[in-house]
C-alpha cells in the first residue's frame, strides 16, 4: 500500500544524488520512493540506506531544485520494478526502463523486481552451444558459449563501442533455435553522440528488431548508472527465462559503472578500500554477472558480453582483476594493434575462453575446430618468440623455419585477426586459419592429427600450387 509523508523539517541534507532524511515512517531497505519537490516534479529513488533514526535515499534524476523544507517523499512500500511485455524488442529505454524513442508505452505482461530472479544454484545446467560473433578471433580462438559471461577488457581510446555495434549486429546462432535469438545492449555512462550512434547503428542495420536498447547518459545521475544494467538485465531475463529466448547482453562501459559505485559510496561516507572503490565491489559485480546462464527446464539462455576499459591499460585494476575472477575468461583488446590499423585489435595470447570446450567441436561447430585454434594458438605464440629473437639478431640470424614463423606471424595479424568491419561465417574463419597453416611444414604442425594436415592443409597446398 503507498504511504505519501509530507518531509517538510525531515530533510537534513542534499549531497549530490542522495537525500538524507530524519526516519520518520517504519520502510525498507531498496524500497522505491518518489521525490516531489517544490515545482511537483516526482523524482523516482530508492531507500539505499537506513537506521532507526535516519535513512538516504539515493535519487535516479537530478536533484537540482530540490530545497529541504518543501521536499516531500512518496513511499511505494516495495522494491523498484520493471513492466514487461513481449514487445519490448524494437524498443529503447533510458537507464531506468523509461521509454525514449517515442512510441508507444509497452503492453506489460509481467512486472519482475531488477534484482533479478531467485534461482536455486543446485538447478542451473553447464553452459552449452555456440554463439557466432562473426569475429574470427573469437569464433575460432576464444568462443562465446550460451550461457557464459565473457568479457571484453579494453582501454581508453580503443575501438571497443565498435566492436559492442559488430557484434550485437552479426551475432547469431547456428543451431536449433536460431530464430529465437535476442539482443539486450546496454550503453552505461555514454555521451549523447556515442548513445545516438549506437541507436542509428542499429537502425540501419535492421538488428534493432531483435534488440531491447538501454541507454543512460554521462549525464545522468551517477546512481541512476547502477540501476541500468540491472534494469537491462531484468528485462534479458524476462525474454530468457519466461519467454524462451536465447539471450545475449552487451554492456558498456562496466568501468562507467565502477566509477558510479565509488561516488556513492564516498558519498555515504564508506571506508573505500583498493584505489578507492568500495570493499563490496566484488560482490556487487558479482550480482550483475552471476545473472547470466542456463536453468533446467528452462529453454532459454542468457549470456553476457560485459566491455570495461582498464584505466592506464592496467589488466590488475580492481575493475578487470574482480571480473576476471568472476567471469569465465576474457577478450584483450590491444593498443598496438590498432596503432597499426588491425580491427578488431584482440590480442590472442591473453585472451581466453574457459568454457569454449563446452560449445566447440562435434555436434556443435566443426569437428575440427578445437586442435585448428589449439594449433593456431601454439603458431602465433611461437612467432612473436621468433619476434623478439628477430629483434636481437637480425631476419639474417634466423633460421629457415623461424623465418616461417615470422611470416605465418604476420599473416595471422594481417589476414586471421584484421577483418575490418566484414561479418566471417565461422567456415570462413577456419578456412583462413587453414591457409596460413599451409605456409609452415608438416613437422610443426603437433596440435593436428595427420587426417587433418591430409584433408585441409594439403589441400590448401594443392590449390595454391593448381
Amino acid at each position: 500500500m503507498q504511504a505519501e509523508l509530507s518531509l517538510t523539517g525531515a530533510a537534513t541534507r542534499i549531497d549530490g544524488p542522495l537525500l538524507f532524511l530524519r526516519r520518520k515512517l517504519d520502510v525498507g531497505l531498496n524500497e522505491s520512493v518518489e521525490v516531489i519537490g517544490a515545482d511537483g516534479r516526482a523524482r523516482l529513488g530508492r531507500i539505499s540506506a537506513l537506521d532507526d533514526d535516519f535513512m538516504t535515499v539515493e535519487v535516479l534524476e537530478s536533484t537540482q531544485g530540490l530545497t529541504l523544507s518543501e521536499t516531500r517523499v512518496r513511499f511505494h512500500g516495495e522494491p523498484l520494478h520493471f513492466s514487461l511485455g513481449p514487445d519490448i524488442l524494437g524498443r529503447v529505454f533510458d537507464g531506468v526502463g523509461r521509454i525514449i524513442d517515442g512510441g508507444p508505452p509497452i503492453a506489460a505482461h509481467q512486472r519482475l523486481r531488477i534484482e533479478g530472479l531467485t534461482v536455486n544454484p543446485a538447478k542451473r545446467a553447464m553452459p552449452r552451444d555456440f554463439i557466432e560473433t562473426g569475429i574470427s578471433t573469437i569464433d575460432i580462438m576464444n568462443s562465446l558459449v550460451r550461457g557464459q559471461k565473457l568479457p571484453v577488457f579494453s582501454g581508453g581510446g580503443l575501438p571497443h563501442d565498435r566492436l559492442a555495434i559488430q557484434v550485437a549486429q552479426q551475432a547469431r546462432l547456428r543451431s536449433e533455435g536460431a530464430d529465437n535469438f535476442a539482443i539486450v545492449f546496454v550503453g552505461i555512462g555514454i555521451p549523447h553522440d556515442t548513445a545516438e550512434s549506437f541507436r542509428l547503428a542499429m537502425e540501419k542495420s535492421g538488428a534493432l528488431a531483435r534488440t531491447a536498447l538501454f541507454l543512460n547518459l554521462a549525464s545522468d545521475s551517477s546512481v541512476q548508472r547502477l540501476l541500468t544494467p540491472r534494469f537491462a538485465l531484468t528485462a534479458a531475463e524476462y525474454l530468457a527465462f519466461e519467454l524462451g529466448q536465447h539471450v545475449l547482453v552487451i554492456m558498456t562501459d562496466l568501468t562507467n559503472y565502477c566509477e558510479a559505485l565509488r561516488e556513492v559510496s564516498a558519498s555515504h561516507g564508506e571506508i573505500p578500500s583498493r584505489k578507492g572503490y568500495p570493499g563490496y565491489m566484488y560482490s556487487d559485480l558479482a550480482t550483475l554477472y552471476e545473472r547470466a546462464g542456463t536453468i533446467q527446464g528452462k529453454t532459454g539462455t542468457l549470456t553476457q558480453m560485459p566491455i570495461l576499459t582498464m584505466p592506464s591499460d592496467d589488466i590488475s585494476h580492481p575493475i578487470p582483476d574482480l571480473s576476471g575472477y568472476i567471469t569465465e575468461g576474457q577478450i584483450v583488446l590491444d593498443r598496438e594493434l590498432t596503432r597499426r590499423d588491425v580491427y578488431p585489435p584482440v590480442k590472442v595470447l591473453p585472451s581466453l575462453s574457459r568454457l569454449m570446450k563446452d560449445g566447440t567441436g562435434k555436434g556443435f561447430t566443426n569437428a575440427d575446430h578445437p586442435d585448428l585454434a589449439n594449433q593456431l594458438y601454439a603458431a602465433y605464440a611461437r612467432s612473436i618468440q621468433v619476434r623478439v629473437l628477430a629483434s636481437v639478431v637480425g631476419s639474417d640470424g634466423l633460421t629457415e623455419i623461424d623465418r616461417l614463423y615470422l611470416h605465418f606471424g604476420d599473416g595471422f595479424e594481417s589476414e586471421f585477426t584484421n577483418q575490418g568491419n566484414e561479418r566471417r561465417t565461422l567456415e570462413q574463419s577456419m578456412d583462413i586459419g587453414w591457409r596460413l597453416l599451409s605456409v609452415l611444414p608438416d613437422s610443426e604442425l603437433h596440435r593436428l592429427s595427420d587426417a587433418q594436415i591430409k584433408a585441409n592443409i594439403d589441400t590448401v597446398r594443392e590449390a595454391k600450387h593448381a
